[in-house]
């Protein structure tokens, strides 16, 4: 018997379609075509490195430790099976960690690569969204996106795709949706474009697109990608198909706006994203005073003109509910939020400044009060101000925002933030992130931050299932993505994290989160030359030589660089001087737990509780702090915080 084996893989399922029916009627044939296929298979298999695992009657089931590798092999085999004497064989692949041994194969990975290839057509190759993602670049590896679909016994929806290459056939969604319920139907709503003659008039047409999506999260049975990735493609003139295939998504609205003293023109269209047709069109006029009615009618005529065409639920309630009616004060609350979504020191005062002035325009904006208070949140649990500067004010305009706005999602991730990070009061956070998810699933931000709960609480499964979420809904979100990888790190998953965070620095090279996660997760891989060098340069993209030290004075000291971690703490002394309205608590306990001077370490936690450090809700899940746990102290910290 041999040990149980696990192993990341690609997992390539074969079958032969109508087997049973052709033993029945011709069981020489049938046993013929077997063997072709099965010689055929044996072969490029070893030719790309495979291994079969294996066979079940007119079934194969095989890995490679290569994505490029699986999949040449699965095109190679279906073009040699499309020749004289033809074997009708259909092929699903998917990749992710697995489990073998003489008794067979395990891992929800392999049932769904199962599940993958029981949709396919003859002469067809369906992979996963994940192995999708592993090839994506590859110029010789074309795929088509066929939808989103709930497979038997597979939690999450999965999205799949059809390789496109000459020689393979390609079926037609509809021949999918006859095999599997589609999970739902996807649109994007790119930036409409502006067509004034005033520039600054961006801000307003953005405005438009902004509140559109805002309206068709709220359809039911509709996936609409948020804000973040759809404006990812903003002033670019890519084909449309190809944006469709970046967001995962089968169909695109695109329109334009312009703009003329008190009157407004705005012009909308849909466009199936797998052939690039316009299948409807609309102009509407109106005037400025009246722009959130306008607004308003365009997504609710979009939204059933997609009921007609998606067969999604039906739409009868207003969906554009406005905070404000001034112009200008919405102008400033969108550029607050271009700001937040930095996450970076520099740019979250700039937010904050943008956002009051939004509520100094308008004093009942309820949303603008919910970012402000996110601002404020961000800057007093990452260290950007003292929690004791921050906090209070984050729960001033918290309070504000549920108060003239509670049935609004934004304003009720506020307080599950402000519960989280501020109060610790995890029923209180439960209830304001599940509440905000009930009043709009299409809003990705929700999932997200639900998502930090879970992993504060130690529901790490529940925490990555509703960080898949938001990535569905927000595929090109910097911050998302990397929420993402926080999950698999959460979960030890280190490799998995790395794959996620090289997807978010495609986006943004210089995304210092995802950074400074990439180098820790490589630290602990046990490379400490690869996670030494990452956390140089997050330490450099800080653009101030005393910001961005604190990981890698712990990595060095670690590593057996002592001598550099005693420099680096000199350097934030010097920072606390400079700055004092800064807390560099959690920062320096994270510095005396890499040297092993545990004692400080636990002093600096002890000071970080009283100052509700953000980083604190993390200790239990955080292997950082692994050295610490029989320690006396440390668990009367967690009995502090909360956690028993």
């Amino acid at each position: 018997m041999t040990e149980n084996i696990r192993l990341l893989a690609a997992i390539m399922f074969a079958d032969m379609v109508g087997f049973t029916a052709l033993m029945q009627e011709d069981e020489g044939k049938a046993k013929s075509k077997r063997d072709i296929y099965r010689k055929k298979l044996d072969k490029e298999i070893t030719t790309y490195q495979g291994k079969i695992l294996q066979y079940y009657g007119d079934g194969t089931l095989a890995i490679f430790g290569s994505a490029i590798s699986a999949i040449n092999c699965a095109v190679e085999v279906q073009k040699e099976l499309q020749k004289e004497p033809k074997v009708p064989l259909r092929i699903g692949l998917h990749i992710g960690d697995i489990a073998y041994d003489d008794d067979g194969v395990f891992g929800d990975a392999v049932n769904i690569a199962s599940r993958i290839e029981s949709l396919a057509v003859q002469g067809s190759v369906l992979i996963s969204e994940k192995l999708f993602d592993e090839i994506k670049n590859h110029p010789l590896l074309p795929a088509r996106p066929m939808g989103h679909f709930e497979l038997k016994n597979v939690k999450q929806p999965v999205s799949i795709y059809a390789m496109t290459n000459e020689g393979l056939v390609v079926p037609k969604p509809d021949e999918l949706h006859g095999k599997a319920k589609n999970a739902y139907r996807s649109l994007a709503v790119l930036p409409f474009l502006n067509m004034s003659p005033d520039p600054d008039n961006e801000f307003f047409s953005d405005g438009i697109s902004e509140e559109i999506i805002n309206a068709l999260t709220k359809v039911e049975g509709l996936q609409v990608t948020s804000r973040t990735s759809s404006f990812a493609f903003k002033g670019k003139n890519d084909d449309i198909r190809q944006i469709a295939q970046k967001l995962n998504v089968s169909t695109i609205l695109e329109g334009s706006v312009r703009k003329a003293g008190e009157r407004v023109r705005i012009t909308a269209q849909l466009v199936n994203a797998v052939d690039g047709y316009h299948f409807w069109s609309e102009s509407y006029d109106g005037q400025l005073e009246n722009i959130f009615d306008l607004q308003d009618e365009i997504s609710r005529k979009i939204a059933n003109k997609l009921i007609e065409h998606l067969a999604v639920g039906k739409v009868t309630a207003p969906l554009v509910k406005s905070s404000t009616t001034n112009l200008e004060a919405y102008n400033h609350y969108l550029r607050g939020i271009y700001y937040w979504n930095k996450w970076n020191p520099a740019d979250n005062p700039r937010a904050i400044q943008e956002l009051q002035k939004a509520i100094e325009i308008e004093p009942n904006f309820g949303r603008a009060y919910a970012w402000l208070a996110n601002c404020y949140v961000l800057a007093g649990s990452m260290g950007f101000l003292k929690p004791e500067i921050a906090f209070p004010k984050a729960k001033e305009y918290g309070n504000k925002a549920i108060m003239l706005d509670p049935e609004s999602p934004e304003c009720n991730i506020a307080i599950g933030l402000i519960d989280l990070f501020v109060n610790w009061n995890w029923e209180g956070a439960r209830k304001a992130f599940e509440k905000a998810i009930e009043l709009n699933p299409g809003v990705a931000g929700a999932h997200q931050t639900y998502g930090l709960y879970l992993i504060a609480v130690g529901k790490n499964k529940e925490a990555l299932e509703s960080a898949e979420t938001a990535a569905r809904l927000d595929p090109l979100s910097l911050p998302i993505g990397t929420h993402l990888a926080q999950c698999y790190f959460s979960q030890g998953r280190f490799d998995d994290a790395i794959r996620q965070l090289n997807k978010v620095l495609e986006l943004d090279p210089a995304f210092r989160n995802a950074i400074e996660f990439k180098a820790w997760a490589y630290y602990l891989k046990g490379e400490c030359d690869t996670a030494i060098s990452l956390l140089k340069q997050y330490q450099k993209l800080a653009g101030n030589e005393q910001k961005g030290w604190t990981s890698l004075a712990y990595a060095y000291s670690r590593c057996g660089f002592t001598d550099k971690t005693r420099e680096i703490l000199k350097i934030l002394e010097r920072r606390i001087n400079d700055e004092p309205g800064i807390s560099l608590s959690i920062d320096f306990a994270i510095i005396y737990t890499g040297l092993k001077e545990y004692d400080k370490a636990l002093d600096y936690l002890d000071k970080a509780v009283n100052e509700h450090s953000g980083a604190i809700l993390f200790l239990r899940i955080n292997p950082l702090w692994k050295d610490l746990e029989d320690f006396p102290r440390f668990k009367e910290i967690l009995k502090r915080i909360g956690f028993e």
